[in-house]
């Protein structure tokens, strides 16, 4: 999808400098072209470097798996069926293990900050985990939370249920916990739903509207839960295939400012989907109490432990690991801890 042209004054005059040149990249999503994260961020983001490049680099958004399914995203931006492409590390279970940390629960206090850490932090281990592609940024909603078509207020809720889990940590959680995890993305939510496959599903606020399961899912655990991480990579050949002016651009835009700029409005538009759902009469929202919250911390401890052995076993300090992101988060004010 990447093209570049030469500008006629450049063809006139035999010149092949890049400078001159124009770049044209896709940009692939898996959610619909109307949600927050174009409208509010993608888009905001491609129109500022199509200035910063003073009109030389355009982005054409692809939305809705219109260039493929959604845990293909990497493999697209990898293999160049898409320049950038938007994906969710947790789609695709133990590829991207350290990444996973910032899958457990009860980790996040808030996006805004929160994804500045994220991106800050694990700017240390992209090269180990996604070598094969440019990693821009991290980002994330409003911390999500259970959805279910019963009550849900203690972990013993979840037993014998069929879940729709976030990613591949939740889904090792709600196993846990005696539940089943139906591991789809989230434009499957409501599928999953109406057909019976899943009882619980987990989502921020907003996105049960965004993705039509607001009416499946009366009842709502109103306690900010985790957060689904989701990372912008760009193919390493139209990095590296740009003049340094324009890799200088796109570099000026996968920072953890711009991972906060990207994830605001997302975030504003989930918390507000809080509100709408908490005016509904249809829906119930249960708040739990100091005791039973720590009842769900405590059925997520295993999940830390498996992971920094996990860790370990591939000779790597999971300790040091997941401190430097708590401390990432705490230096942003965004740890729930």
């Amino acid at each position: 999808m990447y093209t570049r042209t030469l500008t006629a004054a450049a063809v006139a005059l035999g010149l092949a400098s890049p400078v001159l040149a124009q770049t044209e990249l896709s940009l692939a999503h898996w959610v619909p072209p109307t949600h927050p994260l174009q409208t509010l961020g993608m888009e905001p983001w491609a129109e500022s470097i199509k200035e910063a490049s003073d009109g030389r680099i355009t982005i054409t958004i692809y939305p809705a798996q219109q260039l493929g399914a959604a845990a293909d995203h990497y493999d697209m931006a990898r293999d160049g069926i898409s320049d950038i492409s938007f994906i969710n590390p947790g789609y695709q279970p133990g590829r991207f293990p350290i990444m996973a940390a910032a899958e457990i629960p009860f980790l996040f206090a808030n996006a805004k900050g929160g994804v500045r850490a994220l991106t800050e932090w694990y700017q240390d281990y992209d090269d180990e985990e996604m070598s094969d592609v440019f990693f821009c940024m991290a980002i994330s909603h409003d911390p999500g939370t259970m959805h279910g078509k019963d009550p849900i207020q203690v972990p013993a809720d979840i037993q014998g249920k069929t879940v729709r889990p976030a990613n591949a940590t939740e889904a090792r959680f709600v196993n846990l916990l005696g539940g089943a995890s139906v591991q789809v993305p989230a434009p499957a939510m409501r599928e999953a739903l109406a057909k019976g496959t899943a009882d619980i599903t987990q989502s921020p606020w907003e996105s049960l509207y965004i993705f039509g399961a607001d009416d499946l899912v009366p009842y709502h655990l109103d306690m900010p839960f985790y957060a689904s991480i989701n990372v912008f990579v760009i193919n390493k050949s139209v990095m590296d295939g740009m003049s340094p002016e324009d890799r200088q651009v796109m570099e000026d835009h996968c920072t953890p400012e711009w991972a906060e700029k990207m994830s605001e409005g997302w975030a504003d538009v989930e918390a507000a989907g809080r509100e709408k759902i908490a005016a509904d009469a249809s829906h119930t929202l249960y708040t739990p109490t100091e005791e039973e919250q720590q009842m769900w911390y405590d059925a997520a401890a295993p999940l830390t432990e498996e992971w920094k052995s996990l860790m370990n076993d591939a000779g790597k300090d999971g300790d040091a690991i997941l401190n430097g992101l708590i401390e990432a988060l705490k230096k942003y004010n965004s740890y729930a801890g």
